[in-house]
């Protein structure tokens, strides 16, 4: 395991939620695009001479963390693409979780204009609560998100709806 590496990632990781929350408290987002600015940097040069990083080289909490920074890396489609990549060959050798491949995955179509595949992303309607962006084939969606390890849509959704300050 490169420790290092972790530590770095953990630190991102730490910024991009307090850049997150001093958003939501304040409503001034310059330091948000700052901080996701200098992470989509530093993650693009991480991957360019390690590849994703996965569980054996950054540990759980480390991938959990390069996911987190990459799910932020909204002003940079191509290296969410990229990983999107990685991803599916990192989750079928174990070294990163399938969660991880959904989000991901539902992010970059929704950046592109496509239905979601496991019903991850919400925006907040005109009426100010949350609602998710379209979703491909619904009658099928909790099979989807079953076989990513995802709790139920209903599930989620509850949970979305009755999300408090926190960030992700």
């Amino acid at each position: 395991m490169n420790h290092d590496l972790a530590a770095d990632l953990h630190r991102r990781a730490e910024q991009d939620q307090a850049a997150r929350r001093r958003m939501l408290e304040t409503g001034d987002g310059r330091d948000l695009v700052r901080v996701d600015a200098d992470n989509t940097a530093w993650l693009k040069r991480a991957i360019a001479a390690h590849g994703w990083l996965g569980i054996s080289l950054v540990g759980e909490q480390g991938a959990d963390e390069a996911w987190l920074l990459v799910q932020h890396a909204d002003r940079d489609l191509d290296l969410q693409r990229q990983v999107l990549g990685l991803l599916q060959d990192a989750v079928a050798d174990g070294e990163a979780l399938p969660r991880h491949l959904a989000y991901l995955t539902d992010r970059v179509r929704v950046a592109t204009d496509e239905p979601q595949v496991y019903g991850t992303q919400y925006i907040k309607a005109p009426d100010g609560k949350l609602q998710p962006y379209a979703v491909a084939e619904p009658e099928l969606l909790d099979a989807r998100r079953a076989a990513m390890g995802l709790e139920s849509a209903a599930e989620y959704d509850r949970r979305m709806r009755g999300r408090g300050p926190e960030v992700v």
